[in-house]
């Protein structure tokens, strides 16, 4: 999806710098890439890259959870089980929250199930805790899929109805946005 997004700002004449992580899908031309790996690293290239750009669509769907305790070496099943303990990772978006300024707009990306009553009113919730401008929500049937059942949600209202299409419609659609055709 931000493949997508970048592609389609790209088109419309925007400088984009896409940070990306670890998929099989090449990134457009005409945009300046940021590889990043682990929630650690898209937190620096966050905090390097956010002061200095317009809009922030952030459409990574990066780990909610850590281990604990990483294993530098492989474990083995000779060992018996295993038990890991899971930790939450730093909300990346929350924590960008007080840095945003003045016209600078933010996309977030919710993924959830459930009735659409319940899934609006849990991603609006999260609009707000976020600082973000609009919601992307999608279903958990969207990753790694070529199209989604998706809407985008502004915090009193809807801006792009619920819809199964395709992701560069839905980029289409964000980048509208983003250009003020709301």
């Amino acid at each position: 999806m931000g493949c997508a997004v970048a592609a389609e700002a790209v088109r419309a004449g925007h400088d984009v710098t896409l940070l990306l992580g670890p998929v099989s899908v090449e990134p457009p031309g005409r945009c300046r890439v940021e590889r990043f790996i682990s929630v650690a690293d898209l937190k620096g290239a966050l905090e390097a890259n956010f002061d200095a750009c317009d809009a922030l669509v952030m459409a990574a769907a990066v780990g909610d959870f850590l281990p604990e305790c990483p294993s530098d070496s492989k474990l083995s099943r000779s060992g018996g089980p295993v038990t890991i303990r899971l930790i939450p990772t730093d909300d990346l978006l929350a924590g960008l929250r007080a840095r945003k300024k003045p016209g600078q707009v933010v996309v977030a990306f919710a993924v959830e199930e459930g009735r659409r009553e319940q899934i609006e009113a849990k991603a609006r919730a999260e609009m707000s805790a976020k600082g973000a401008d609009f919601v992307v929500v999608n279903t958990p049937g969207a990753m790694g899929r070529d199209s989604s059942l998706a809407c985008i949600l502004t915090p009193g209202g809807t801006a792009l109805p619920w819809a199964n299409r395709p992701k560069r419609k839905l980029a289409e659609a964000i980048t509208s946005i983003l250009s003020g055709g709301r």
